[in-house]
C-alpha cells in the first residue's frame, strides 16, 4: 500500500486520509455507544419539573454528525475518483453525500431522543383524572387514604385527601381537583 499511496495525487491522498481517519473515529464511537460510553452528552439528573421542556432540539452540527460527514465524504470521493469523474464533480458529489449523511444522523438522533421517557411521575398530570378509592379517605381531610388512578399512562395507587363531608370508601369514583405541595391528591366524589 505504501507504494500505491505515494503514487497518488495530493487530491486522492486527501480523500483517502479523510476516509480512513473518519472511519476509525466512527468505529470507536460505535463501540463506545454499544458498551455504554457517550461523548456528546452529559447525563445529569434534575429533580425539578420544567414546564416548558420540549426535549432535545434537532442538532445538525454535532461531533457524531461531523464524523459521519467526513466518513461518507471520504468514501464517496474515493468512489467518484475510482469511477474516473472529474475533481469538481467528485468534490460536489462527496459534499452532497456528506451533508445527506449529517442530515440523516441528526434526524435519527432527534427521533430517537423523542422515544426516551424520563419515567418521572409528575403529579400535576393527575389533575382532572378520574379514579377509584382504594383505601378509605377520611372526611374533611381527616385521614389520608389511597386512590387507584391512571397518570401518564400507568395505573398508580396514590395518597389522597378529600374535602367531602363524609368518608370516601373503597369503590367510590373520584376526580382529582388539586395536588398539595407534598404530593397528596385532593379528590372529590363523583358518584353518590
Amino acid at each position: 500500500m505504501e507504494l500505491g499511496f505515494e503514487m497518488m495525487t495530493l487530491f486522492e491522498k486527501i480523500y483517502w486520509v479523510t476516509a480512513l481517519i473518519a472511519s476509525v473515529i466512527l468505529i470507536i464511537l460505535l463501540l463506545l455507544t454499544f458498551i455504554g460510553g457517550e461523548m456528546d452528552e452529559i447525563d445529569a439528573d434534575v429533580d425539578t419539573e420544567i414546564d416548558g421542556d420540549t426535549g432535545i432540539d434537532f442538532q445538525f452540527l454535532s461531533f457524531k454528525n461531523l464524523v459521519g460527514f467526513f466518513t461518507i465524504f471520504g468514501w464517496s470521493g474515493i468512489a467518484c475518483l475510482d469511477s474516473g469523474l472529474s475533481r469538481g464533480i467528485t468534490v460536489l458529489i462527496s459534499v452532497i453525500c456528506g451533508l445527506l449523511m449529517m442530515f440523516a444522523m441528526a434526524a435519527l438522533f432527534y427521533y430517537l431522543s423523542k422515544l426516551q421517557s424520563s419515567g418521572t411521575l409528575k403529579l400535576k398530570n393527575a389533575l382532572n383524572q378520574v379514579g377509584e378509592v382504594y383505601l378509605t379517605i377520611g372526611a374533611n381531610r381527616s385521614n389520608i387514604g389511597k386512590v387507584s388512578i391512571s397518570v401518564q399512562g400507568t395505573l398508580r395507587e396514590l395518597e389522597a385527601l378529600t374535602e367531602e363531608d363524609k368518608d370516601l370508601h373503597q369503590g367510590d369514583v373520584v376526580k382529582v381537583k388539586d395536588v398539595t405541595e407534598n404530593g397528596i391528591l385532593i379528590v372529590q366524589l363523583l358518584n353518590n
